[in-house]
């Protein structure tokens, strides 16, 4: 990585700034917090509130969009990549920007709307549900005294009936003289009306409160009948209203392209009038400072070069630089499962080649079927040609692609195509039984059978593994000058793993390969206790230090161990798989059968790609982090982040952006 500071006359400004945006070669920066002396900076802070506010709005209408008239989209959609627009069409967009924020306040305005409308729909059930006990009341729930009678309306909070009302009353006040009639009755509530003489209206309300009488909370001057019926009246105009206002949205979505490109405009703007911010001006001429990968410089002067007269400088970038990274077409896929940990640090390497080649390796063996690798690889070439994906779908497509290349390889080795589905086949139509080690003209490894060597081989391909990343730390403490932490804390124990490998090996061949490796794992087993401790003091210190630091082996054995996953994602992938094909053959070859058998062949077979694919994926991932990441790597870095469009719907022809 370089620095890079780019000196030009301001009224070259736009254009200049527009040809580094779409080149994204440059992340820009500012020299310090402050402007040099003799230049200053704008305050874009108003402009970038308002084009966040409108891409803000435009993103609110595209979710009320998405929720009242959706967009019909084919399922592999998402694999299609931007749409490419001329410059000249950015232009027409701009123009067109303040009529479609219009439209976007518009929907959002009849979002509101309909929410209100819905919250009077909620007020509306709420005051029915309130009336219903009430509507065989036939006067008015406020209805006044008249100039001889008290009129006393309310509820009682449990189940009265007339004969147990009375004998409350008569209890409370026996002088009481009183007519009633309850309207409804429920568990927890009876609702009535008591008529007594105006003169015992006092003596009535004490008896009745004694009993736990209240009125209602909002009585109204007309009967509950009227006023239900009037309350559901106003609930089908709300509900015309609410209709009527969402067919005014649904109609507002032929404007949905040109809200997503407007959306990406105001964007656009946003990240040039960050850059703006950062930029250290005179009337007359404008600084920038950024960081432009190394192998990028040249591309860089030819770009500013043509784009305005301006003069290109770069300087060595420090220990903060971002960090950009550059792979081969077989490893690059493989750079979002780095990041997805995180960017590595100037004091690490990138391990994305070495990450690649593993994980293809090991998802192949776990996922292990040569039909269903076939597949993969078919589907993301065809992907890959027909929706024209960006970048980043391109990258995770070949991915699985090359993950599908290590699929067929595995799957050949373990005699799996679509399980056993040859050797089903073969019995079905001939009627003799065969296996697929017989049927395939080259030595295969069952899952079932073999199991035992499977593993092994796990184990093995651990041991490479857990040593190609100690190798790893090795290089990395050589390459910081740490020569004793290379030598002594890694160096010894990848010769103590290795002696450890060739005394098994020993084991299972000969004599003189056990006494090789048993020399070398003692020899390096006492360079570990001589040199582990050399931090401690004293001499016992030491060595205690030292002998201590063979513990470490138990968690060598742990991450050894982890690799049996390989065998059991590889068996649990061949048995599913001949599981369904067992069940696919139950009828027979007659038609009814044929049929059941596709049926179940396609479900099943389905189905065990998606789990087992799925699977694949996620432990594979955990070998690379887990196993082999946490013998060497730190991570840490700073992503580099180019001045770009960083666009979601459309990107410039001729455009760089990923």
């Amino acid at each position: 990585m370089k620095t890079v500071r780019i000196i030009a006359l301001r009224k070259d400004r736009k254009r200049l700034l527009e040809h580094l945006q779409d080149s994204a070669l440059v992340q820009v920066t500012k020299s310090s917090e402050t402007a040099a002396e003799g230049f200053e900076r704008f305050d874009t802070s108003a402009q970038l509130k308002q084009f966040e506010r409108n891409a803000e709005l435009t993103e609110q209408a595209l979710k009320i969009l998405a929720r009242v008239a959706p967009e019909k989209k084919g399922m592999l959609d998402s694999f299609k990549g931007r749409r490419e627009v001329d410059p000249d069409e950015i232009g027409r967009i701009a123009a067109d920007s303040a009529k479609i924020i219009g439209i976007c306040q518009k929907i959002v305005k009849l979002n509101k709307q309909r929410a209100d409308y819905a919250a009077e729909q909620v007020r509306i059930r709420t005051s029915l549900a309130q009336l219903e006990p009430w509507k065989k009341l036939d006067i008015p729930l406020n209805t006044k005294d008249t100039p001889t009678t008290a009129v006393l309306i309310g509820t009682l909070p449990k189940m009265f009936d007339g004969t147990l009302l009375s004998e409350a009353l008569a209890k409370e006040c026996p002088e009481l003289v009183f007519e009633y009639e309850i309207l409804y009755t429920s568990a927890n509530m009876t609702c009535l009306v008591l008529f007594t003489p105006k003169k015992q209206r006092e003596e009535a309300e004490r008896a009745l409160r004694t009993i736990g009488f209240s009125q209602p909370l909002n009585p109204t001057s007309r009967t509950p009948a009227v006023k239900m019926q009037r309350q559901q009246q106003k609930s089908e105009e709300t509900v015309q209203k609410d209709e009527e206002a969402r067919k005014e949205i649904a109609a507002l979505a032929e404007y949905r392209q040109a809200i997503c490109e407007t959306q990406d405009y105001f964007v656009l703007r946003s990240e040039k009038y960050k850059v703006l911010a950062d930029l250290d001006q005179t009337k007359h001429v404008f600084v920038l400072n950024g960081y432009v990968p190394e192998e990028d410089c040249a591309k860089l002067e030819t770009l500013c070069g043509k784009a305005a007269p301006c003069v290109v400088e770069f300087g060595e970038a420090d220990e903060d630089a971002p960090v950009k990274l550059k792979n081969s077409r077989f490893a690059e896929p493989a750079q979002s499962i780095v990041t997805m940990y995180s960017t590595p640090s100037h004091e690490d390497i990138d391990p994305t080649p070495i990450l690649a080649f593993f994980f293809y390796f090991f998802f192949g063996m776990m996922f292990s079927d040569a039909g269903y690798g076939l597949l993969m690889i078919i589907a993301t070439a065809i992907a890959i040609k027909v929706f024209k994906p960006d970048k980043r779908m391109y990258n995770n497509l070949k991915l699985f692609q090359y993950c599908g290349v290590a699929t067929v390889f595995w799957g050949l080795v373990f005699g799996s195509i679509f399980g056993d589905a040859p050797a089903m086949f073969y019995k079905m139509f001939t009627g003799n039984e065969i296996t697929m080690k017989a049927l395939l003209p080259w030595p295969t490894l069952d899952t079932q059978k073999d199991a035992l060597m499977i593993m092994i081989l796990s184990i093995a391909l651990g041991m490479v593994h857990i040593i190609v990343g100690m190798g790893c730390k090795f290089y990395v403490c050589l390459k910081r000058k740490e020569y004793a932490k290379a030598f002594f804390d890694t160096g010894l124990w990848i010769l103590l793993l290795i002696g450890a490998a060739v005394l098994a090996v020993g084991m299972a061949t000969n004599a003189v390969v056990l006494y090789i490796g048993t020399g070398i794992a003692v020899a390096a087993a006492i360079g570990l206790v001589l040199t582990q401790g050399r931090e401690k003091k004293g001499f016992f210190g030491k060595l205690l230090g030292g002998v201590a630091s063979l513990y470490d082996i138990t968690s060598y054995i742990s991450d050894l161990l982890s690799y049996s996953r390989l065998l059991a994602l590889g068996l649990t992938t061949g048995v599913m798989a001949q599981v369904f094909n067992m069940l696919s053959n139950l009828f027979g070859t007659s038609p009814v059968g044929i049929l059941f058998m596709a049926v179940i062949f396609i479900v099943g077979h389905a189905i065990t790609i998606g789990l087992n694919a799925l699977g694949s994926y996620v432990h594979t991932m955990r070998l690379q982090y887990v196993e082999m990441f946490s013998k060497f790597y730190e991570g840490g870095g700073r992503p580099f982040q180019p001045f770009s469009t960083k666009s979601k719907y459309f990107r410039t022809k001729g455009s760089k952006e990923e």
